[in-house]
C-alpha cells in the first residue's frame, strides 16, 4: 500500500491494511518520514508492517522557503523566489516519488495498493516493474475537490489513463462509483464506506469536564479538519443563536486561526471552543462526550455533494445524535436509519433551527441516539470489511474484480 502521508492518523487506510493482515496477506505501508515525528519502519501487528521513505533533501529547506513567502511583497525578488519554491516542489516531489518507487520495488509485492492519486503513477510503475496487480483506492474525487483548482484537468488525465489498468477500484460511496464508472468507462468500482471501526458507546461528561462548560448545557461537536468548504464558519457564527448551548470544533487544518478571529470578533469566546487534533485511539472518548455533533458542509465541489461523510459515522458509531447537510448520500443514512436531521445546504437558518430544535427537546435528542446505537452495528468497519478480503482473492486469481 502507497500513501502520499506520514501514515499517523490515516484511519481509512489502517482498517484495510489491517483487514488484509488478519486474512493473512503480508501487508507493508509505504509512507512518508519525517525526522523526528516518525519511526522510518514500524510493525503494527502480525503480517502489517510500515516502511517510511526519507524525503527529499529539498524538503526542509523548501518549508523554510515557504514559510518566507508568505510574506506579501510587491517586489520582483519576491514573485521569482515563489517561481524557484514552486519549481524545487517539484523536483522534491520526484525525488520523494522515486525513493517510494525503488522501495516498493525492493519489496517484490504481488499487489500494489494505490491510495489516491497523489500515488497512482509511481503505483502503476511499481506494479509495471514488479508484474504485480494494481489496485486504485479513490479515497476522494479529485477531479472536483476543494483546493484542487487547476490540478483537476491533470488529475483526469492520469485517472483517464491509470484507472482502467487497475485490477480493482476502490471508492467510497455509490454515487462516486457511478460517476467514476461513466467518466472513465470502467465497470462500477467496489464501494467501502468511511466508516470506523465499532465501539460500544460510553457516555461521558469528558467535554464539558475539559472545557469547564456548565453540566445543563448541551455540547455541540465538530470533528474533523478545519478547512474551507466545511461550513464551520458558519457554524461559528450561528452559534449566538443557539440556546444554551456550547460549540467544540476538534482538529486542526488551515481555518484554526481564522475561525478563533472569528469568534473573538463576535465576542464568543465563551461559547465557542478549540481542541487540537486527537490520537486516533483518544478519539471516540471525546466523540461520545457530546450531545449533538454536526456536519455542516458545503456544495463547494462534486467531492463533497457525493460525500456520505466519515464524521457522521463516527458520531453514528459513539451514539449522538447529528445535524447534517441534506445531500444524497448523507440523507439516505439519515432517513433510513433515523439517526439525526438535515439542514439545507448553505441555509444558516435551517442549520440554526434544526440544531435549536435538538437543544430543546431531549426526547428527541435520546430517540435519535438511541437509534444511532443501533444502527452503529451496521454501520461499522467490521459489517463489510469482508468485500476487502474478496476483492483482493478475485484480483490475484482472476486479474480483475468486478463489483456486484
Amino acid at each position: 500500500m502507497i500513501v502520499w502521508n506520514e501514515f499517523v492518523n490515516d484511519a481509512r487506510v489502517l482498517k484495510e491494511a489491517q483487514t488484509l493482515a488478519n486474512s493473512d496477506y503480508a501487508v507493508r505501508v509505504f509512507a512518508l518520514h519525517t525526522p523526528g515525528k516518525t519511526a522510518k519502519t514500524e510493525t503494527l501487528q502480525k503480517n502489517l508492517d510500515v516502511c517510511r521513505v526519507e524525503r527529499s533533501p529539498l524538503w526542509r529547506w523548501r518549508k523554510s522557503k515557504q514559510l518566507d513567502s508568505k510574506t506579501p511583497s510587491p517586489s520582483a525578488g519576491t514573485i521569482s523566489n515563489n517561481a524557484q519554491i514552486s519549481v524545487l516542489r517539484v523536483i522534491s516531489r520526484a525525488w520523494t516519488h522515486m525513493m517510494l518507487l525503488l522501495n516498493i520495488i525492493r519489496y517484490r509485492p504481488t499487489v500494489v495498493h494505490s491510495h489516491d492519486v497523489n500515488t497512482l503513477p509511481t503505483a502503476w510503475l511499481a506494479s509495471i516493474i514488479s508484474q504485480a496487480k494494481l489496485i486504485y483506492d479513490a479515497h476522494e474525487i479529485s477531479t472536483s475537490r476543494e483546493g484542487y483548482g487547476k490540478l483537476s484537468k491533470i488529475v483526469a488525465h492520469i485517472e483517464k489513463l491509470l484507472i482502467p489498468r487497475a485490477s480493482a477500484v476502490i471508492t467510497t460511496t455509490e454515487t462516486r462509483a457511478k460517476y467514476l464508472a461513466r467518466l472513465y468507462k470502467i465497470a462500477r468500482p467496489a464501494v467501502l464506506q468511511n466508516r470506523p471501526r465499532y465501539v460500544a458507546a460510553q457516555k461521558s461528561r469528558l467535554l464539558h469536564q475539559a472545557l469547564d462548560i456548565p453540566q445543563e448545557c448541551p455540547v455541540i461537536l465538530y470533528q474533523g479538519g478545519l478547512q474551507s468548504g466545511r461550513g464551520l464558519e458558519k457554524l461559528v457564527r450561528c452559534t449566538s443563536r443557539l440556546k444554551n448551548a456550547h460549540v467544540v470544533l476538534i482538529g486542526g487544518g488551515r481555518l484554526t486561526q481564522p475561525l478563533i478571529d472569528l469568534r473573538d470578533s463576535l465576542d464568543l469566546q465563551d461559547r465557542v471552543h478549540f481542541i487540537p487534533t486527537v490520537a486516533l485511539s483518544e478519539l471516540p472518548k471525546y466523540t461520545a462526550a457530546a450531545d449533538i455533533a454536526v456536519q455542516p458542509i458545503e456544495n463547494t465541489c462534486f467531492n463533497h455533494f457525493s460525500t456520505d461523510s466519515n464524521k457522521l459515522f463516527e458520531y453514528i458509531i459513539a451514539g449522538v445524535p447529528s445535524v447534517a447537510t441534506n445531500f444524497p448520500e448523507i440523507r439516505k443514512i439519515v432517513n433510513q436509519y433515523g439517526i439525526g436531521l438535515l439542514a439545507a445546504e448553505g441555509n444558516e437558518d435551517d442549520l440554526v433551527n434544526c440544531l435549536n430544535r435538538l437543544i430543546e427537546d431531549p426526547e428527541l435528542r435520546a430517540k435519535l441516539a438511541e437509534n444511532s446505537v443501533i444502527a452503529a452495528k451496521d454501520l461499522c468497519w467490521e459489517s463489510q470489511e469482508n468485500l476487502l478480503a474478496e476483492m483482493y482473492k478475485k484480483a490475484t486469481s482472476t486479474g480483475k474484480f468486478e463489483a456486484a
